[in-house]
C-alpha cells in the first residue's frame, strides 16, 4: 500500500529528527494544522507544500504525487458530465487492478501522445 502525503511528510521529519512544532514555525503554519496534515485530516495547500518539500529537503514533485484529492472530484464531475469518461475510467481502473497498467505506464502514454502533436 502506498504511503499518504501526511506518513511521507511525518516519515521526513522525523528523519531529519525536526520537532513537528519547529518545522510549523519555519513554514509559518500552527502547529495543530500541521499535526492534522500528517494524520491525514487536512490537505496542504499548493504553497504550503512546496515549502514543506524545502525544509524537508525532497523534491515538491515527491510530496505532490501523494496529494490525491484534486484529481478524484475531478474525475467524478467529468464522468457525470460524460458518460464516455466514466467508460474510461472504468477501463483505465479494471487494468490497474489486474496489474495490466500502471500509474507509471499511464503517464508515459499520455506524455507520448502529447508529443507527437
Amino acid at each position: 500500500m502506498q504511503q499518504s502525503l501526511g506518513e511521507k511528510i511525518k516519515e521526513l521529519r522525523l528523519k531529519l529528527d525536526l520537532p513537528l512544532r519547529e518545522l510549523a514555525r519555519r513554514i509559518k503554519i500552527s502547529a495543530p494544522f500541521l499535526s492534522d496534515i500528517e494524520l491525514g485530516r487536512r490537505l496542504p495547500s499548493e504553497e504550503v507544500l512546496r515549502a514543506l518539500a524545502k525544509e524537508l529537503r525532497v523534491a515538491y514533485e515527491e510530496l505532490s504525487k501523494l496529494d490525491v484529492r484534486t484529481p478524484l472530484s475531478d474525475l467524478k464531475q467529468m464522468a457525470h458530465e460524460n458518460p464516455s469518461w466514466a467508460l474510461a475510467f472504468r477501463k483505465v481502473a479494471e487494468q490497474g487492478k489486474g496489474g495490466k497498467l500502471t500509474p507509471e505506464d499511464m503517464i508515459r502514454k499520455l506524455t507520448e501522445r502529447k508529443d507527437k502533436k
